[in-house]
């Protein structure tokens, strides 16, 4: 693997000890950990219904990107939660629309 002069400087650099790790490192690694397992977790099962337009859209563009649509479609749920959350005041009835969601596909992605 190829380095440049910074990346050589820092690898040479923990190879003579000069690191130490910094403390609280098993104990926040663990706290992260429980994080991710708990954002990862899928614990509910969602029915529903879409149009044909709508889910070929998703299907698209999920063998684009190498997901499966379901991945797809739950990223573009968290992504839509996470935009509402810091702009309440867009949705404020809280309805969220796939249609809306797609509307952030690239078009070439949907068409």
């Amino acid at each position: 693997m190829k380095m440049d002069a910074d990346e050589k400087e820092l690898l040479e650099s923990v190879e003579r000890g000069e690191w130490k790790s910094a403390k609280g490192g098993k104990r926040e690694r663990a706290r992260y950990s429980r994080y991710a397992k708990a954002t990862f977790r899928k614990d509910r099962r969602l029915n529903i219904r879409l149009s044909s337009k709508d889910l070929e859209a998703i299907q698209k563009r999920a063998l684009a990107e190498g997901l499966p649509y379901q991945t797809l479609i739950s990223s573009l749920l968290q992504v839509r939660d996470r935009a509402a959350q810091r702009d309440l005041t867009s949705d404020r009835r809280g309805v969220l629309r796939l249609s809306a969601a797609l509307d952030h596909l690239p078009r070439a992605a949907v068409e």
